[in-house]
């Protein structure tokens, strides 16, 4: 199976590494906004139910991943409904919002890695629960972004290796 990979991994002007995202949504910032903050939609395709206190330095209770145990972040930023960023896992989420035309927004997701052997696997799990964002914003449903045997993580995690993006970080409930 060959998969198309949306990723870019790139290194920061400040040195660290990151892969980034970018989608465009037909639906107004606010909504999108929605999709990122809101603890019951972001569990749709987040691999964490987040919960959220939606100010700087406020905390985030991160539960549910299969594959991680309960844990905590913090805010690091937030400017509603434009910009988010927060502590997940020793990375740095950034999550940033711009009107896009009428009622479309584009939404870009930047993982500041905490190490650059990240790379290739974090790259391959947001493909998926991107997938799973994409269909929720199209009004269609996936399992979520851990949807079992079916989802084509490894394809997506053999493209980046293929593509040179660094790799061999232990991989959560493989290794």
């Amino acid at each position: 199976m060959s998969v198309e990979l949306t990723g870019t991994y790139l290194t920061l002007d400040d040195g660290r590494p990151a892969v980034r995202f970018s989608r465009t949504y037909d639906h107004p910032v606010d909504r999108v906004w929605q999709f990122v903050t809101d603890p019951d939609e972001l569990a749709q395709w987040f691999p964490s139910r987040a919960e959220m206190d939606l100010r700087p330095v406020g905390a985030i209770r991160f539960s549910g991943d299969p594959n991680l145990p309960e844990s905590t972040g913090k805010v690091l930023a937030v400017d509603p409904p434009r910009h988010l960023s927060f502590e997940w896992g020793g990375d740095e989420l950034h999550i940033d919002l711009e009107a896009a035309g009428e009622g479309r927004t584009r939404f870009t997701l930047t993982d500041v890695l905490v190490a650059e052997n990240t790379a290739a696997r974090n790259g391959a799990g947001w493909e998926v629960c991107l997938a799973a964002l994409d269909a929720k914003a199209s009004g269609t449903r996936l399992e979520g972004p851990h949807a079992g045997a079916s989802a084509p993580w490894k394809e997506f995690y053999d493209g980046y290796v293929g593509a040179g993006v660094p790799s061999g970080a232990p991989v959560p409930g493989l290794d």
